[in-house]
């Protein structure tokens, strides 16, 4: 058993500033409906409870199985279309919370888009094309409810010991037209209306600065999470990274970081040709938190001493492996990603719904008991 020195809050940041912690902190991703299955609930059957019922069932879980180091809100699937985000309620036949990509705006509403910001034009012309809600009262309210039970959430992981992690999900501005426009439609603007997608990344850019700045303030959070699956090189050359994703990010990272906030970046699918440009962010300014399919420990040999990396226990592995695999994978990732500090240790993107209570309890076991090896 590892002598625990350091509060949760006290291990995350010694790992994110890339110093060693007294053990590997734990940051798993926790969504309603795995959380709701652990303990032995329907999900489907939650969200007729309100809004908060999502971040009370993950509480609970919380409590359950001991807890771990940085606890996250999971998001309800009301908050996907206040986003302009179709979006799958669950149901018994498909309990997890679903974004559904679908062209829900046309190309000839970029220069409209641009005009008048991404927060007007969400409220205004895209909630009710994904959602049943028609006025922008309605939005309001659900709003409301939503930043009420959050702040209240974030209250309780602190009064538990646990590290909030990031006070909302946020969507990169690249990543959320490519939902809303579909991956096919957007594609076909990056190549044929590169000028007005440009013209649009900036305005939505800058107002996703300020809205985020915002929120790290009103709620102390050091953290601010992004969310990107689409722009690496596993869908786009670099010639479209480099064009329409790179230089807005290092723009959001700089500005976060002038404020003391680090940048989290989710970054599913593989980013394996786009991690050398990562070098170019500030020391300690990002985290990578990758899926399984991006190579962390190739990452860890580029950016290590740089950058903190999250990972990378693959959602397969969770619901096919042993206990044995499970544990055996975390102490690999502890042992040559994490020896020195720089790793949080975490899922590919988040629990799965399907994986079996003895490998999530194998994860929590082994971050908390496993001892690293000089790398």
């Amino acid at each position: 058993m590892i002598q625990e020195t350091m509060t949760s809050e006290e291990r995350m940041m010694a790992a994110i500033t890339l110093e060693k912690p007294d053990r590997v902190p734990i940051a798993i991703l926790l969504d309603t409906a795995p959380a709701a299955k652990l303990l032995g609930l329907r999900s489907w059957e939650i969200g007729a409870q309100g809004l908060g019922a999502h971040l009370d069932v993950l509480l609970q879980a919380f409590d359950t199985f001991g807890g771990w180091d940085a606890v996250s809100p999971c998001l309800p699937p009301e908050l996907f279309e206040l986003a302009g985000l179709k979006a799958k309620h669950p149901s018994e036949d498909s309990p997890e919370n679903q974004v559904l990509e679908g062209e829900v705006w046309s190309h000839d509403e970029y220069d409209l888009l641009a005009e008048i910001g991404h927060d007007r034009f969400v409220k205004e012309h895209l909630v009710s094309r994904v959602s049943d809600l028609t006025s922008i009262e309605q939005i309001e309210s659900v709003s409301e409810e939503w930043l009420s039970v959050l702040a209240e959430f974030l209250e309780e992981v602190k009064k538990k010991g646990a590290f909030p992690y990031f006070p909302n999900w946020a969507i990169h501005p690249f990543f959320w037209m490519s939902l809303t426009r579909s991956m096919v439609r957007f594609t076909e603007d990056l190549y044929y209306r590169p000028d007005k997608v440009e013209k649009a990344m900036k305005a939505l850019v800058q107002e996703w600065i300020e809205f985020a700045i915002g929120v790290g303030k009103a709620t102390g959070s050091k953290i601010m999470l992004c969310v990107e699956e689409r722009a690496g090189g596993f869908f786009y050359p670099m010639e479209v990274f480099e064009r329409f994703w790179w230089p807005y990010t290092m723009e959001i990272v700089d500005a976060f970081w002038s404020e003391g906030i680090v940048t989290l970046f989710h970054l599913d699918t593989c980013w394996d040709k786009n991690l050398p440009y990562f070098k170019q962010l500030p020391k300690g300014s990002a985290i990578l938190d990758l899926d399984g399919t991006t190579d962390i420990f190739a990452a860890k040999e580029m950016l290590g001493g740089h950058l903190c990396l999250g990972g990378d226990i693959h959602p397969t592995l969770l619901a096919l492996g042993t206990r044995e695999e499970v544990e055996a994978y975390c102490k690999r990732l502890i042992d040559e990603v994490g020896y020195d500090g720089g790793l949080l240790l975490n899922v590919g993107c988040s629990l799965p719904y399907d994986m079996k209570k003895e490998n999530f309890e194998a994860i929590l076991e082994t971050g908390k008991t496993y001892q690293p090896t000089e790398g």
